[in-house]
């Protein structure tokens, strides 16, 4: 079975700050796992260096993907592997059209005889883009240029539903969305038409009523100190995270 693994993983700053201290989780593909935490405790640090970011230094472990090693691999050569990650906070990018820039990425691993016409393309993602409730306008604009908070964020559902990756990290996909959008993309990620493993990264319980874990675990201090079944954030929603403190 496919899997997303992390072994013993250690990483710090490219100035020397060292932020995960020796994390270690099993997603086998179908799964998913959900991570919760504090500020500070290493979330969204371990999002960026599962997909290769330049600003950190792994200096122990390693990171598994379909049992190949991608420890040292650069970002696009784990994206081509089926890995597949929502940022925190999408960056605008001024110049390249929202649309084509999915073709090409969609198109990237296909033979040419496969490859979507421009045409065929359009229909798809207005196919999906409309399950996203996401206006034809958004998808004529540039990458993210002019998207509120909550339209950044279905873009890149609209692109994890495009994609079809092996494996997803969603960093704090709920950050800054109403209820109704909140909504949207829970229901499009439940609704998804391949198999997927799905590293789910949050602060609140409040998106995990819409997707339902297998497993949650909390990261603290740049450790998981604790793991367990969806109740375990129904524990974390009533105590807080102050009883999980070592």
């Amino acid at each position: 079975m496919k899997s997303l693994e992390i072994k013993n993983l250690h990483a710090q700053t490219t100035d020397g700050k060292e932020i995960l201290k020796g994390v270690s989780l099993k997603i086998k593909q179908g799964e998913i796992h959900t991570i919760m935490g504090p500020n500070g405790g290493g979330k969204s640090t371990l999002a960026l260096v599962l997909m290769g970011h330049p600003g950190y230094v792994i200096t122990q472990g390693k990171i598994f993907l379909n049992g190949k090693d991608i420890t040292k691999l650069t970002p696009d050569k784990r994206a081509k592997l089926g890995l597949f990650l929502g940022f925190q906070y999408p960056v605008e990018v001024p110049g390249v059209n929202f649309a084509n820039f999915l073709r090409m990425a969609v198109n990237e691993e296909k033979q040419k005889k496969d490859q979507l016409s421009p045409i065929a393309f359009r229909n798809l993602l207005l196919e999906k883009a409309k399950k996203l409730s996401v206006s034809d306008e958004i998808v004529k604009r540039m990458l993210n240029e002019g998207f509120s908070g909550g339209e950044k964020k279905k873009a890149e559902i609209l692109q994890l539903a495009l994609l079809k990756p092996n494996f997803a990290i969603l960093d704090e996909p709920d950050s800054g969305l109403d209820v109704d959008a909140l909504k949207y993309i829970a229901k499009t990620i439940n609704a998804l038409d391949f198999p997927l493993g799905l590293l789910l990264i949050t602060h609140y319980q409040r998106i995990l009523k819409y997707i339902k874990p297998d497993f949650v675990h909390i990261l603290l201090k740049g450790k998981i100190v604790k793991s367990g079944k969806a109740i375990l954030a129904a524990q974390i929603e009533k105590d807080g995270y102050e009883n999980f403190n070592s």
